[in-house]
């Protein structure tokens, strides 16, 4: 699809969530012109095709794709509670603590059931005890899609599921702060009072953690539309009651503080319906054109910027002698056994053009283009 169509697809797009997560029967004379199919496919890039699909209905347009998108929407999530539930029934058993993560809970802050479409289930766990979760869930029936690298261990079974057991919220190889931060996250979780082992954050520390999920995407590949819906379905529920100075200076100590008032503002306004200024515009485009999970191009310009700081050579060297922290993450067996490292160091570049090498194209087309 052509950039500008596109972009005016993700502009009905958007008119049509606010619309939902507003309650607003949309405007008969801005769907005339909609070409059904190039909205679905920007939909789909965003997942925010149930959200829509309630809008059109509400204005008594069913187009098979989106009315089909939004009844699997919704079957999704009621598979997705009982599985995990059934999961977190496992872990009370075993004694292990949980906190279920991000759209599990923002699912339900939604004004209906299924408008916060579900890709997978993020649930925190005591990192003490991976194999022994590894254990119930391919006991479950779950197949082991990756296991003890990086933050989290991924797990997938028929129908539907998908699930992401996490150890800890952010590895060491991320930006800034987020790592360090979130280190011993326990110590800022709030324990159930209706289990033997659940956990959860306070409202405010829940929505501090969305923002910094969001900016370890937008700062890397980049992320959709959608994030902005989330900001702006938690803030509508719970902003005026969250305590304004604890964000503050928690978001500071994060280093996160800029972005989470300029994702706030575009998301409060998008979704408000507010005019927006020459810089929301630019800030809007960069949401729209990155899809809900980024692209190649965002990461190996941001990667650039980031790990080369304007110089070419500086990037070319990080890529090929990455620093410990990225080994530790990546290559945890190399990181126990240092000695090796030389031995990665030579078979890494290959690996990587075998296994990687589309983002390693977009690199070198980027760092040339630069």
């Amino acid at each position: 699809m052509e950039k500008k169509t596109y972009k005016r697809n993700a502009k009905a797009m958007i008119y049509l969530t606010a619309c939902a997560l507003n309650a607003r029967t949309p405007d008969s004379e801005k769907l005339k012109t909609l070409d059904m199919n190039e909205l679905f496919e920007v939909c789909q890039g965003h997942i925010l095709t149930a959200c829509t699909a309630y809008a059109l209905e509400s204005a008594g347009i069913f187009d098979h794709n989106f009315t089909q998108a939004k009844e699997k929407a919704i079957r999704k999530n009621i598979l997705f509670d009982a599985e995990r539930n059934n999961i977190l029934k496992r872990l009370e058993s075993e004694n292990i603590w949980y906190m279920p993560l991000k759209g599990s809970l923002l699912k339900d802050w939604y004004p209906k059931l299924g408008m916060r479409q579900m890709s997978d289930n993020d649930i925190l766990c005591d990192g003490s005890k991976r194999e022994q979760i590894r254990d119930i869930m391919l006991d479950m029936g779950f197949t082991c899609e990756h296991f003890g690298e990086s933050k989290d261990d991924a797990y997938s079974k028929q129908p539907v599921f998908n699930f992401e057991m996490h150890n800890e919220l952010f590895d060491v190889s991320q930006i800034g702060k987020l790592n360090e931060y979130y280190r011993d996250v326990k110590n800022r979780l709030i324990k159930d009072e209706d289990n033997a082992c659940g956990y959860h954050f306070r409202i405010e520390d829940f929505y501090i953690y969305l923002i910094a999920h969001e900016y370890k995407h937008f700062t890397s590949g980049g992320t959709g539309v959608r994030s902005l819906a989330d900001t702006y379905v938690l803030l509508k529920k719970f902003g005026d009651t969250m305590d304004k100075d604890y964000l503050t200076a928690e978001l500071e100590k994060l280093g996160i503080a800029d972005y989470e008032k300029q994702s706030r503002e575009l998301a409060m306004k998008v979704f408000g319906r507010e005019q927006l200024s020459d810089a929301d515009k630019k800030l809007l485009d960069y949401y729209i054109f990155s899809g809900s999970y980024g692209t190649l191009e965002n990461c190996a310009e941001n990667d650039i910027e980031r790990y080369g700081q304007g110089s070419k050579l500086r990037f070319i060297l990080h890529r090929l002698f990455p620093p410990m922290n990225v080994i530790k993450t990546w290559y945890p067996f190399f990181y126990r056994h240092k000695w090796l490292i030389p031995v990665l160091l030579i078979c890494r570049p290959f690996k990587g053009i075998f296994t990687n090498g589309t983002k390693i194209k977009k690199e070198l087309h980027t760092l040339f283009k630069k």
